[in-house]
Order: C-alpha cells, then sequence, then structure tokens
C-alpha cells in the first residue's frame, strides 16, 4: 500500500483544509492509499514529523480555516540549513513516503521543484491570499481575502460618511496590488493604490478635493502594504517595513504605509483622515465557497497526477479547467495586476 504525503507551507489561508481534505478523500477512496500530514510544511520532513491522516481526522474541516497539520516558512534550501535537504531525502526513505503534495506559494512550490530535480515523487498546489502565482489564473485564499477586505470597506463607508473623513484601508499583498484592486473594486473605493504603479500623492490629493467640490465629504482609499513611497533626497523608492528582519526565504515584514499615507493626504487637503490595518484577518476564518470548491478540485486533480505517477508538476486553473503544468513555470518571478484592472479601478476614481 503506497504511502503519500501532504504538507502545507508559508502562511496559512482559508482553503488550506478544503484541500486537505480532498487530498485525503480522493487518495484512500479512489486509490487505496495510506495518507499521511506532513507537520508544519517542510520542517516536517527535515524532523520526520508526520501523522496518519484518514477519512475520520479529515471530517468537518472543510469550513475550517487555517490548516490541521500546521505550517511554517522553513526553507530546507536557505543557506543556515545545510543537510535539510538530505534530512529530506533520508526521512522520505525511512518514512517510506511514495510522493509529497506541497500546498503552499512560490517560495513552497520553489523547495518542491528542487527536491524534484532531487528525484522526489511531488505535485505542487497553488496557495497564496495574494494571488501572484504565474501560472494559474487564481489562487484560493484570495476570493477569502477579498471579501474579508470588501467587508470592511463596506463598513468604514458608514462612519467615513457620518464624520466627512478620509477612511486609509491598507490590505496585504506583499509586491503585488491583487486584493487592494478587487476588494477596492468590489467595495467602492475612490482610490486604489499598488506596487504595480508609482504613487502619485499629488493626484490623490487633487481626487479628494474633487470629490469635496462636488459635495461627497468623505473617500475612501485602499493601499498595499508593498506599495512604495519617495525617500527624501533619493529618486528611489522604498518599502514601509514592520521589521528589516528577513524570514527564511528573504522575506521581509511589510506594513505600516497606511498611516504614513493617511498623515500624509491629512496634510495634504486639511481633511480628516484614519487608518485601519486589515492585517492577518484576511488570512482567519471559514473560506468563501469559491475558495473552497477550487481547493477541492486542487486537491483531487493532484492526487490523479501522482497515481499517473507525474512528478515535477503543479494543478492551476486556467479558464475554468483545472490543468497540470511545469513546477518551474510558476517560480522566479511574481504575476502582477494588469493594466486592464488597473484602468477598470480608475474609472471610479472621481
Amino acid at each position: 500500500m503506497k504511502k503519500i504525503g501532504v504538507l502545507t507551507g508559508g502562511g496559512d489561508c482559508p482553503g488550506l483544509n478544503a484541500t486537505i481534505r480532498a487530498v485525503v478523500r480522493k487518495g484512500i477512496i479512489d486509490y487505496s492509499y495510506k495518507m499521511y500530514g506532513i507537520l508544519e510544511g517542510w520542517k516536517g520532513l527535515i524532523d520526520g514529523n508526520i501523522k496518519e491522516l484518514d477519512m475520520n481526522s479529515t471530517s468537518g474541516i472543510l469550513h475550517r480555516g487555517g490548516t490541521i497539520i500546521g505550517t511554517s516558512r522553513t526553507n530546507p534550501f536557505g543557506k543556515d540549513n545545510k543537510g535539510d535537504p538530505e534530512r529530506i531525502l533520508e526521512n522520505i526513505k525511512k518514512l517510506n513516503l511514495h510522493a509529497i503534495v506541497s500546498i503552499g506559494g512560490e517560495d513552497t512550490q520553489g523547495a518542491a521543484f528542487k527536491l524534484s530535480e532531487m528525484g522526489v515523487h511531488v505535485v505542487g498546489v497553488p496557495k497564496t491570499i495574494d494571488n501572484d502565482l504565474p501560472g494559474t489564473d487564481y489562487t484560493f485564499g484570495f476570493d477569502t481575502a477579498v471579501n474579508i477586505a470588501m467587508e470592511a470597506i463596506d463598513r468604514l463607508h458608514t462612519t467615513a460618511e457620518s464624520h466627512n473623513r478620509v477612511m486609509v484601508v491598507e490590505v496585504m499583498g506583499r509586491h503585488t496590488g491583487w486584493i487592494a484592486t478587487f476588494a477596492g473594486i468590489a467595495g467602492g473605493a475612490d482610490i486604489i493604490l499598488i506596487p504595480e504603479k508609482p504613487v502619485d500623492m499629488d493626484e490623490v490629493y487633487e481626487t479628494i478635493r474633487k470629490r469635496h467640490k462636488r459635495g461627497r465629504n468623505f473617500s475612501i482609499v485602499v493601499v498595499s502594504e508593498g506599495i512604495k513611497l519617495p525617500v527624501e533626497g533619493n529618486e528611489e523608492s522604498g518599502f514601509v517595513l514592520q521589521s528589516t528582519k528577513k524570514d527564511a526565504f528573504g522575506h521581509v515584514m511589510l506594513g505600516g504605509v497606511g498611516s504614513i499615507i493617511a498623515k500624509m493626504i491629512e496634510e495634504g487637503t486639511g481633511f480628516e483622515t484614519r487608518c485601519t490595518v486589515l492585517g492577518h484577518t484576511q488570512r482567519g476564518g471559514s473560506p468563501t465557497a469559491f475558495d473552497r470548491v477550487l481547493g477541492t478540485r486542487f486537491g483531487i486533480a493532484a492526487m490523479e497526477l501522482i497515481h499517473k505517477g507525474e512528478s515535477g508538476k503543479i494543478v492551476v486553473l486556467k479558464g475554468n479547467k483545472i490543468i497540470p503544468i511545469e513546477l518551474k513555470e510558476v517560480l522566479g518571478h511574481y504575476k502582477t495586476v494588469d493594466d486592464y484592472w488597473y484602468d477598470l479601478a480608475k474609472v471610479f476614481s472621481v
């Protein structure tokens, strides 16, 4: 009886448990595999820490956020993790795992690709609330994050209008503006600032002033955490960081740009301005129907590939179909917001 492992790496997001459930059920019901959860991402394979998953342990988890097998930002190929790839290979052999389902974003899939090059049978499933993974139209977790941000914007509309205030909403997204763009359009934001476009604060001020002149005494500004602001005395722009400390994949912690934008707007326009940072609320809670279905479809498709003996591939959404592509196709760059979406949002920035 073949043993299949499944892991979740990187940040948690709604839809992970739906995907795990689909992977386990497909493996047990259709292929009679023994299914195992690899605990805390790649760390679980480094430490040899796994647990068996069955129909009971994956029952009732479809609607739950987070991940029942834990996650981490462990990078087995990091400069401080020498010997970890070899430990992973040893543990895979020791645990007699036939193949791995790797659920995660670019960092998790980058490690999966390197391990596939070393002979590990691995199939990827794309996951990130940022929706920045190339090769797939959507990743699960994104739709839920957008809906959470949209609801927050809806609520901020009423308090902004009541007090004649400008409300700045800072959302996640790292180096892409997908959450900001979609949530901003859906929530009726007046201004959307994303990393893909240079920030022109004079244009922001003028837009807000024009709204006030025509009787709209409040404005909603959605800001993606990864926008760059001009640095005094430097033509380059800089990120606003919570911390300069880097994670295992070399990423710094973004955050705080919303408060700076709010201060600049108040000083530049004279209008009272407040900032709300949504932060990790965008990752939490139950997944939307879209993310539950997408995660389920991804999980089923991944197991079908493993059963066929495929490796070094990832399942993606193209149109309305789930198809496999090579893992290397989703690595090395971000899927950024194109002009279509930006121009669509600009129509309402008046």
